[in-house]
């Protein structure tokens, strides 16, 4: 059976707030975070996409040198909302420091502002730009670089988990920091993902016609999952990080328990790198089910990858729907924030809970007309209360890769 699983903490950065009170605003308000794209000099001219989900609201951070100096943006970010995550948990540091605390955290690239920088150094014909590249250059834009900056910040000495793969970077996280609480391997782990503003993201996805090209002039009516008119993709930036618990651990310290995970599943199509797949992501909703115990009726939410592609959207409907049937309504957290890649799963984690805690559901942003291809599943079309008991979050990846993790109101 393996032991229960809490969510006691939780924050993140996102285009649309850092902090609760922020974040809901603007779910109960249906505002939008998603902005025009900056211009940036060097990728931004080429690519036909204009459109980016934004965090432009200045991020205090109060790090010491010694440990800025290892961090890239996306570091920046990881760090913070761990810092956030520990400082209101309530642990101290011996237990932050005993090796009962993990980490499981990821980033799509690592840094590519900083691999950028590398890159132009490595093709230059300077010498003196070459020998400029340090150590700290390659700390600072490697994959786990979020993971291992977390740990040198607070010490941390438990297992290091860093997942990069894509789209379910941070729900893989959370998904695997489940599964070491679960089955006694850590008391608690800190899990999550991050993503920096960089345009390199966008100019793949753009390159793939899978950007969101046709509302450039008005950011806030893209993306549209599930909508008719949907274009695409919209690429964002942010942050999230949960801590999870052991239950006992949990209620014994007198901990803030936020929501229990208790289900996940992860399993590839083994297939296609690129298409999403029916039987693959139907599959994954169904082992998450199993590991959860429950049947597909108890499921009253779900919060969908839903990027807005047009053929994602179609199948990931259908899936649902095979899963589902009409039970559980479904809403498109991307609506608000576009895509924050390796971050999302972490973020929509959040957003549910948020979702659990204040008794509401978001609908889904810009929906006007359903795609008749995605209307066999109960949409959040308007905000509706709504006591929320048992919501799933799935996320799939290139590659792929599929997630489902369970969450239960405690």
């Amino acid at each position: 059976m393996g032991r229960r699983v809490v969510i006691t903490e939780g924050s993140a950065i996102t285009p649309i707030g850092h902090g609760k009170k922020e974040i809901v605003k603007h779910l109960l308000e249906g505002i939008s975070g998603v902005k025009k794209l900056r211009t940036d000099g060097l990728l931004s001219d080429l690519i036909e996409s204009g459109v980016f989900g934004t965090v432009d609201y200045p991020v205090e951070y109060d790090f010491k040198r010694q440990y800025r100096k290892t961090m890239g943006p996306v570091a920046y970010y990881a760090c913070q909302v761990a810092k956030e995550v520990l400082e209101a948990s309530g642990l101290d540091n011996d237990f932050i420091t005993s090796g009962r605390l993990g980490v499981a955290f990821g980033s799509t690239h690592g840094s590519p502002t900083v691999q950028r920088q590398i890159y132009k150094s490595f093709f230059s014909e300077s010498r003196s730009k070459l020998s400029s590249i340090g150590a700290v250059d390659y700390l600072k834009s490697m994959v786990h670089t979020t993971a291992v900056n977390i740990t040198k910040m607070f010490g941390i000495t438990g297992r290091v988990i860093s997942s990069s793969t894509a789209c379910t970077t941070s729900s893989q996280s959370i998904g695997f920091g489940y599964e070491m609480v679960k089955y006694g391997m850590q008391d608690a782990m800190l899990c999550g993902g991050a993503d920096e503003y960089d345009t390199t993201t966008v100019a793949v996805f753009d390159n793939l016609l899978a950007c969101s090209t046709e509302f450039n002039d008005t950011p806030h009516l893209t993306p549209r999952p599930f909508e008719k008119r949907r274009d695409g993709l919209v690429v964002g930036e942010g942050a999230g990080a949960v801590l999870l618990e052991e239950y006992e651990f949990a209620k014994n310290r007198g901990a803030n328990i936020l929501a229990e995970v208790i289900g996940f599943a992860c399993n590839n199509n083994g297939g296609d790198l690129i298409l999403p797949n029916l039987d693959g992501i139907t599959q994954t909703i169904r082992l998450g089910l199993r590991d959860a115990a429950i049947g597909p009726d108890a499921v009253q939410l779900v919060s969908a990858h839903a990027t807005a592609t047009k053929m994602g959207d179609v199948i990931e409907a259908q899936a649902i729907h095979r899963a589902y049937g009409d039970s559980p309504v479904v809403t498109g957290l991307k609506s608000y924030m576009g895509h924050t890649m390796g971050s999302c799963g972490a973020i929509e984690t959040i957003l549910t809970i948020y979702m659990m805690q204040e008794g509401f559901i978001a609908p889904t942003l810009n929906l006007d007309t359903v795609d008749e291809r995605c209307a066999m599943i109960r949409h959040a079309v308007e905000l509706r209360e709504s006591d929320i008991r048992i919501a799933a979050i799935q996320n799939f990846a290139f590659g792929g890769v599929n997630t489902c993790l369970i969450i239960k109101k405690v």
